[in-house]
């Protein structure tokens, strides 16, 4: 199954996740209480399928990068909001139906508001050198993880602060690679701060961390 095409779907169905709760939520605020309650039955069925899609990619993921503080508690919130929200509009109670729809803002505003922005690092060139002969790619990878990844998920691979173990990883080495340029959750991209060379690097040595 192709990771980033799960990504993809991840984000879209989040999207219109959130559309329809802040749809909800403005029809309810407003007291259109027979605009709501249309717009409810239309997107009954949409919302079951984008539900469940939701928590399909969203488990899949999870497998595939393994889990960390702050997703956790993303998950944790967003798991809380989901039947506040339906007390909420079940009962038209306003305060609970914008309560439920800051919690999933919040939820997905974490990942963003954490991701640091990443500085250039020094790695020994001599060592970064692909041209040379005696060139060790895994030695190579492993101070580009020692200089960008060593603080987050820790000295090989697990026990670091808020980064995902990486040595439950399921993700191919394709995969990785996306990851490590784009970022995903908490994590910063580093595609401006890395070459093509050391991101191939660190993603072999990390292949070497897997149980």
């Amino acid at each position: 199954m192709d990771f980033n095409l799960i990504k993809l779907i991840h984000v879209i169905v989040v999207i219109l996740f959130l559309l329809i709760y802040l749809i909800k939520t403005i029809l309810l605020l407003a007291n259109n209480n027979d605009g709501l309650a249309k717009f409810t039955k239309i997107v009954k069925v949409p919302e079951m399928i984008i539900s469940l899609l939701f928590l399909v990619t969203g488990i899949y993921m999870l497998t595939q990068i393994g889990a960390n503080k702050l997703l956790i508690i993303k998950i944790i919130i967003v798991l809380l909001s989901i039947p506040i929200a339906i007390v909420g509009f079940k009962k038209k109670n306003k305060i609970l139906a914008v309560l439920s729809l800051l919690m999933i803002i919040a939820a997905y505003g974490l990942a963003e508001m954490n991701k640091k922005n990443v500085e250039k690092q020094t790695v020994d060139p001599t060592v970064g050198n692909p041209n040379d002969p005696n060139y060790d790619i895994k030695k190579h990878g492993e101070l580009v993880y020692t200089a960008y990844c060593q603080s987050c998920h820790g000295t090989e691979g697990t026990n670091g602060a808020g980064g995902a173990d990486l040595t439950l990883s399921k993700m191919n080495m394709k995969a990785m690679m996306e990851q490590v340029k784009n970022g995903s959750n908490t994590m910063a991209g580093f595609k401006d701060v890395l070459n093509e060379q050391e991101i191939t690097a660190v993603v072999a040595y990390v292949e070497t961390l897997k149980k």
